[in-house]
């Protein structure tokens, strides 16, 4: 491989990083639409393992945008944090790639009042479509969670922008 090809490589690893970053911190974000967008038009392999498994990005995000978006009395109920690390990106061909990161994953629940903590493994393949990386393939496989009830006086708060005119409405929760 010579200087030009290992520069394009290593750029396209680049920006399938910032691919995975960005769908991470739409997730964070409570933001579907960039959730969405993440994953190719149609046929995205999806596989969440308790959460599910698609042949589509679409009811994956439907899933999503009802647990992050739910609220209670205007507040938010589900707070999540997602860190991804350990990138290994192989660029298989001109528009395909693979990956594997590993995840640290947190969430409050305070629908029944309590801290997850999860770590696993995603096993993704890319696709570059209208000259942008997008998922194509997305399997989480957890290694191990531990979950913990929140302290009776624990307070948390939340600071999430509002949903845009693209976003789907929030959902309420009834208690």
């Amino acid at each position: 491989m010579d200087l030009a090809q290992r520069i394009d490589n290593l750029e396209q690893v680049e920006a399938i990083k910032k691919l995975k970053y960005g769908y991470w911190r739409a997730c964070d974000a409570k933001d579907p639409v960039a959730f969405r967008a993440s994953f190719v038009r149609t046929g995205a392999d999806i596989d969440y393992g308790r959460l599910g498994a698609f042949q589509d990005a679409d009811p994956m995000t439907e899933i999503f945008t009802k647990v992050a978006l739910a609220k209670v009395d205007g507040e938010h109920v589900i707070y999540d944090m997602h860190h991804g690390m350990h990138p290994e990106i192989t660029v298989t061909g001109e528009h395909t790639a693979t990956g594997r990161w590993t995840l640290r994953f947190r969430q409050v629940n305070l629908l029944d009042r309590t801290e997850t903590l999860t770590t696993g493994e995603y096993d993704d393949e890319y696709l570059l479509e209208d000259g942008e990386w997008k998922m194509s393939k997305c399997h989480f496989t957890a290694t191990w969670s531990i979950q913990q009830p929140l302290a009776a006086d624990a307070v948390v708060t939340g600071n999430f922008p509002a949903a845009t005119p693209q976003s789907p409405e929030n959902t309420v929760v009834d208690r």
